[in-house]
């Protein structure tokens, strides 16, 4: 393990100002999430993007939000075949384990995951090849085909990011213990998207079809 260098000296003056600060300050929070356990009553799905500010977003405590990133906030197929899936594997410990109550996807703007995709599919791209990000948009190229006839390309690739919200969601729905949480009432699902430079938050309204703003 000699590739593993010390943390950088900046990151450490972060740590201990954390610690000597707003770890201090709610110290009596943490020693009860140490000896009580984490009990969120929501699941968020968002984009690893380091523009995505989820608890920021909705003034989250610590321990309020069970988050999983990954690349465009997909979720895959279901699939029983023994293989390593760790969105799934969360998703599966959210609902199953945590009983958590809500499950959000949340998409954003400028998503480079998406735009990825979206070039590939253009054909702005090399052909597809094997590499582990073309794989994990697999997930989003049948999206891809429900707004391609858009011909304008902004708007195509925003179409594309609110499509993989919609994506996650359809896919969200072939788990059977998601399909169990939401005839027992345990779980509902919703699906957000996020405009990075402006702060707007918009969701999906499904008897529409549209995503609508929560201002």
């Amino acid at each position: 393990m000699h590739n593993v260098t010390p943390l950088p000296e900046y990151l450490v003056t972060r740590y201990r100002d954390w610690k000597t600060g707003l770890f201090l300050e709610k110290q009596d929070q943490h020693s009860r999430l140490a000896t009580e356990g984490q009990s969120p009553k929501v699941m968020v799905i968002s984009c690893c993007d380091s523009r995505v500010h989820v608890t920021s977003i909705f003034g989250a405590e610590t321990g309020e939000f069970f988050i999983h990133r990954n690349v465009a906030n997909l979720v895959p197929p279901y699939a029983d075949d023994n293989a390593h899936h760790g969105t799934s594997a969360a998703i599966e410990f959210a609902v199953t384990a945590l009983k958590v109550e809500r499950i959000i996807v949340l998409g954003h703007s400028q998503c480079g995951g998406v735009r990825h995709c979206h070039d590939s599919c253009h054909g702005d791209l090399p052909p597809h090849n094997t590499g582990f990000l073309d794989r994990w948009m697999d997930i989003l190229r049948p999206g891809y085909e429900r707004v391609k006839h858009i011909e304008d390309d902004a708007a195509r690739i925003t179409a594309l990011e609110l499509t993989s919200v919609i994506v996650a969601i359809e896919n969200l729905l072939e788990f059977p213990f998601i399909q169990e949480a939401i005839a027992s009432g345990q779980l509902s699902l919703h699906g957000l998207w996020h405009s990075i430079g402006d702060g707007v938050l918009m969701a999906y309204n499904a008897t529409t079809g549209n995503f609508e703003p929560l201002d």
